[in-house]
């Protein structure tokens, strides 16, 4: 099995699926970092530890499917689903996306820049049902690792300096999103695994609508959303993929300037 695949099969079932919080001392450094959204989570037993030991008591029956994952050995990309009943809201179940892009030092994690759609979880938790978990990877643990292609990421870097033309790849839930008037577009992460490319960018610029639970009280505002995309280049262009935003976290800076 890839090293670097076998650590991350470790890290689904071993610490994830089974909230053995215990495996992280095997499998993260000490000064693991998460970041998500605007926040950083820097240390694995002060900061990580206590808001995955959070997670888990919330959603007690929490588990995560894996549907793709790509590496070249040296970066990881996994695409998932978490999902489970949350006893903040009386059992109500929900299903969410996210895509985590994984460095390590050839033994352990040293950090992961993830996005999980947690405006997709926030909307089932307030209805009558979850939405459909997707197909998991029928192999993942047997994926070999891929060369880096610096063609390939410069395709995307240009795509991605274009504003993410076309309609090739899904966002999120594939429900509604926010608009954004880019002033600035920066690369925060981005890496190739064969015609697969990872990244992880923040757009900053003015709101233009698009979350429906702020109406017309922010337009025009200044707004930062983070994006973490996994994409196919094939015949000199983005073909598929996915995005994952943090639109929850823009809907809450977004309300906060406007309820000032």
């Amino acid at each position: 099995m890839e090293p670097f695949v076998a650590l991350i099969r470790r890290y689904v079932v071993d610490y994830t699926n089974r909230h053995d919080t215990s495996v992280c001392a095997e499998i993260m450094e000490p000064d693991y970092v998460l970041r998500m959204g605007p926040h950083v989570v820097a240390g694995r037993d002060g900061a990580y530890i206590p808001a995955a030991q959070a997670q888990f008591r919330q959603f007690p029956g929490l588990g995560l499917t894996v549907h793709e994952i790509v590496t070249n050995g040296e970066r990881l990309a996994m695409r998932f689903s978490e999902h489970g009943a949350s006893v903040r809201h009386g059992g109500a179940v929900a299903v969410w996306g996210g895509l985590g892009l994984y460095a390590w030092n050839g033994t352990r994690l040293t950090a992961n820049l993830v996005e999980q759609d947690y405006l997709a979880r926030r909307r089932q938790l307030a209805s009558n049902g979850p939405d459909a978990v997707e197909s998991p990877a029928p192999a993942p643990w047997d994926t070999t690792a891929e060369p880096v292609v610096p063609d390939a990421e410069r395709l995307v870097r240009d795509w991605i300096a274009d504003g993410l033309p076309g309609e090739a790849v899904r966002y999120d839930d594939g429900t509604a999103g926010p608009k954004i008037d880019d002033v600035e577009v920066a690369v925060d992460d981005l890496f190739s695994a064969g015609d697969r490319v990872a990244f992880r960018i923040t757009r900053r610029g003015h709101y233009l609508g698009g979350l429906d639970e702020l109406a017309d009280l922010a337009l025009g505002a200044t707004a930062e959303l983070h994006m973490v995309g996994l994409v196919t280049v094939s015949g000199g262009r983005v073909t598929g993929g996915r995005i994952v935003r943090d639109r929850l976290g823009l809907a809450r800076a977004l309300s906060r300037g406007a309820t000032r």
